[in-house]
């Protein structure tokens, strides 16, 4: 081993326990490391910036922007709304929902199918009493198993696409991957339906948790005629800096005022509602003109007015909220909303509402104004996960969805006759949907997920270290001595797993880059097909399930669905087992043997 290969796997370790230990956002930790690559004289400015302007990573940015154009008009929840809406058995609604779900995911991105899907699910389950725990993890698995169908169902797909163009290889139809993907994807659906949500807890949902233990996360006050702030505003009353709690309404006769602004005058009899930590209420106890409400009936629904609702939202993975606490955040005038309760990990975080930082799939119980649905618009700071009360005038029109629709299915089959190749085609696509004024620039522009593509970029100059350096060869050397007195099964099954277990701690993409010219070595080192090994890397690096960090879609069912790390892992396991042993069997008849 050199030192250039030394330092190299050196700075790939340190990369992985950054990303694992969540020291930073992935893309960022990423950057970094190509960045110290670059100063080293490892690569080049050229190898560097050669992601950024590379094909596989501009479609991706493309394709976000079409599949935001379909998503936005809500045409896909709506035909499946329709589908189940007399449904009443658990394999009836899974074969309706989950077979064109992965459909929808072979054309779209998954992380807006999941989002979208999850209120449709989560209401339906409550009408029918059923645990919607479920059926969320197994709708992130099947929208998992879709994208692997075609070339532009994942941007992991498109990514291998790039590398291979770059090393001079052909690349995918777009269909190649489903040679593999199809089968995979129908058992994963005859698993899931049969054995794998069975496996699933009978959960609740962070709202049914809170309306059964509301005295937990509740506490009210009544203010007396002794108040020494009476017709002062909350800040002079020093009820916006409690150690503890947070006040999220104030009750006034038959009037509710939430969200509470720094301004709202205190007048007497009003009652006011806080959240929290409720053990800490004697702070409040001890303020003179306060009394504690005890034996109250006050519950979630009781907060509610004509003009606000309860809203259950997952933190996104590229919002801006990120490491920032609620109150730095501004939360309750950037939103319009107060925050009940924050869930991490099905646990309740037991401490004052302001002082908590987001993370990534943190589970957010918010009572929200009537101007949170147009603020939640502009951004994409979080999923929501309950049915909201959408005024008609923020209807999306349907007329332009449909137009999306016919604009992606024209590119596909462009594409699948080779009239135009992928990156052409979603360029045609964009372009027609601005000036069909189907979507707008300002739409365009939030539809893409720059953290993704950061991410996407800085991976590949890691890619060409690894090669450069030699390290991918030590690295194929050690494996095949390993695996190759076993057989070429065996190698395979080795890539695979390694690949796999990237993708499981780390990301699709950053896993696809660090094991693409590792897998090529070993192809040209055994003088086998580098297609079939570009598959199972393709393949390995989507078929994540094990754990909750595997896939973006995972973490935004992970809070609603109520679930443990351990359900992955029970679910999880054997389904990727499962589809290791189609993928490496069938990736060795077609391309290999």
């Amino acid at each position: 081993m050199t030192f250039k290969i030394g330092f190299v796997l050196l700075m790939i370790a340190l990369m992985m326990g950054g990303l694992i230990f969540e020291i930073a956002r992935p893309d960022i930790i990423v950057f970094a490391v190509l960045t110290v690559f670059l100063l080293t004289g490892i690569i080049t400015e050229e190898e560097a910036l050669e992601g950024f302007a590379n094909e596989g990573t501009l479609t991706v940015a493309l394709l976000f922007i079409v599949a935001g154009a379909v998503q936005k008009s809500g045409i896909i929840e709506g035909s499946l709304i329709k589908r189940i809406k007399k449904e009443k058995t658990v394999a009836g609604t899974m074969a309706k929902i989950f077979l064109p779900v992965s459909g929808f995911s072979a054309f779209l991105n998954n992380t807006p199918i999941v989002a979208a899907l999850t209120p449709v699910l989560r209401k339906w389950c409550e009408e029918n009493n059923i645990p919607p725990s479920k059926f969320l993890i197994p709708l992130s698995y099947m929208t998992v198993l879709g994208g692997t169908i075609t070339l532009m169902g994942t941007s992991t797909n498109l990514v291998v696409q790039g590398l291979m163009l770059k090393q001079g290889m052909k690349g995918f139809s777009l269909f190649e991957l489903g040679i593999v993907g199809v089968p995979i994807t129908i058992a994963g659906f005859i698993y899931l339906a049969t054995i794998g949500y069975r496996l699933l807890p009978n959960n609740k949902s962070i709202k049914e948790t809170v309306q059964e233990r509301s005295r937990e996360y509740l506490a009210e006050m009544v203010v007396g005629s002794d108040f020494p702030y009476l017709n002062q505003t909350v800040q002079d009353a020093g009820l916006r800096q409690l150690k503890g709690l947070y006040l999220i309404e104030i009750i006034r006769g038959n009037e509710k005022i939430s969200p509470v602004k720094a301004t709202t005058k205190i007048q007497e009899g009003d009652r006011l509602i806080f959240t929290g930590v409720v053990s800490t209420i004697a702070e409040l106890q001890r303020i003179k003109g306060l009394t504690l409400e005890t034996g109250t009936d006050l519950s979630l629904d009781a907060l509610k007015n004509g003009n606000t609702q309860l809203v259950e939202a997952v933190v996104s993975h590229h919002s801006s909220l990120l490491d920032k606490t609620i109150k730095q955040a501004q939360f309750r005038s950037k939103y319009d909303a107060a925050v009940i309760a924050v869930h991490r990990n099905q646990e309740r975080i037991q401490s004052k509402i302001g002082d908590i930082v987001l993370k990534p799939g943190d589970t957010l119980l918010l009572l929200c104004g009537s101007d949170f649905m147009n603020k939640f618009k502009q951004s994409n700071d979080f999923y929501v996960v309950t049915p909201l009360d959408t005024p008609a005038a923020l209807q999306e029109d349907e007329k332009k969805g449909w137009i999306a629709i016919g604009i992606l299915l024209a590119m596909i089959l462009l594409v699948a006759f080779g009239v135009l190749s992928m990156f052409a085609a979603m360029s045609l696509a964009v372009v027609l949907l601005l000036l069909m004024k189907v979507m707008t620039p300002a739409d365009a522009k939030q539809s893409i997920q720059f953290d993704v593509l950061l991410l996407i970029a800085s991976s590949f100059g890691i890619g060409t270290a690894i090669l450069k350096t030699g390290a991918a060869e030590w690295i194929a050397d050690g494996l095949l001595q390993i695996a190759q007195p076993l057989g070429v099964i065996a190698v395979l099954f080795f890539v695979y797993l390694l690949t796999n277990m990237f993708t499981e701690l780390l990301s699709n993409s950053a896993a696809a880059v660090l094991m693409f010219p590792i897998a090529m070595e070993i192809a040209e080192k055994m003088s086998i097909n580098p297609t079939g090994l570009a598959v199972l890397i393709a393949i390995a690096a989507s078929a994540a399930f094990i754990t909750p960090i595997g896939y973006q879609t995972h973490l935004i069912v992970y809070g609603p669905g109520g679930y443990r790390f351990m359900d992955y892992v029970k679910v999880g396991t054997p389904l990727n087992i499962i589809v290791m042993i189609i993928t490496v069997w069938i990736v060795y008849f077609v391309w290999i043997s």
